[in-house]
């Protein structure tokens, strides 16, 4: 449970980098309600994060979120989208806030089957989704990456029949399990009305949690990017559209698109 009384003077700070995984954790910031503050970083021609963020976290990775709290000599850094997501939500209020489902069924020692989804989700978006999704993102690079005009049409003939036979051979064979999966948990999640797709919640019931947070970013470039299409995968895409309209992420999403253009 949070300590609001140690936690009243906390001073967060997220290292913003955009179209990154950043995002999600904007998200969690306005869902909890917390002051924070923002440095964004864009990233270069080359697509990576500028080499100034290996000042805060040697990974020079984004999200990162440092912590600092009265009396500490060193603020705490938090590295990795799962790992950040859990101490703020430990920490700030999550419980509290609904962002986690309640664990065990009431008089039982048995989980509940949200607080269930719940654990599974935190591990299964970095761990299954997002590495297929950043491959399709490199595939299509190497699609179209930039070929001097004069060996164009000997490079680009190759490079797109590598990008392609990784995508029929590999790819598409693991979209093919994970985002029927993906539409059958959000047809089954507990609670949820199953008459009417618009109205249906999260991954883990009725209302969004920490875990819908860390699946948001992929899920949401998935669609955008024409991976996950309305007339394959309709539960999907009605559920990135309500992730779309929660009055926190569209807080978010604006504070995103107000950075993006100062870049």
């Amino acid at each position: 449970m949070a300590d609001t009384t140690e936690n009243r003077d906390v001073k967060i700070t997220l290292y913003w980098l955009n179209e990154s995984r950043a995002q999600n954790i904007l998200w969690l910031l306005e869902a909890l309600q917390l002051p924070y503050q923002l440095k964004p970083f864009k990233r270069g021609p080359d697509g990576f994060a500028p080499a100034e963020l290996k000042q805060i976290h040697p990974l020079g990775k984004s999200p990162v979120v440092t912590i600092e709290r009265p009396g500490q000599t060193q603020p705490l850094v938090l590295a990795e989208s799962g790992n950040i997501i859990e101490y703020l939500v430990d920490h700030f209020g999550g419980v509290e806030k609904g962002l986690v489902p309640q664990r065990y069924v009431d008089g039982s020692g048995e989980e509940t089957e949200s607080w269930l989804r719940y654990r599974f989700f935190m591990h299964y978006s970095e761990g299954s989704l997002m590495p297929n999704l950043l491959l399709a993102l490199i595939l299509n690079n190497l699609r179209n990456a930039p070929v001097p005009f004069f060996i164009r049409p000997f490079i680009r003939p190759f490079t797109r029949m590598i990008a392609n036979q990784i995508q029929t051979s590999f790819l598409d064979k693991q979209f093919a399990v994970h985002f029927p999966f993906l539409e059958n948990q959000l047809k089954t999640a507990p609670g949820v009305d199953n008459t009417d797709t618009i109205k249906r919640g999260g991954l883990c019931g009725k209302d969004f949690t920490a875990a819908d947070m860390l699946m948001s970013f992929g899920l949401i470039a998935a669609t955008e990017f024409g991976l996950i299409t309305k007339d394959k995968f309709p539960e999907i895409v009605a559920y990135t559209e309500r992730i779309k309209a929660d009055e926190a992420y569209k807080k978010a999403a604006a504070k995103a698109a107000e950075i993006s253009a100062s870049l």
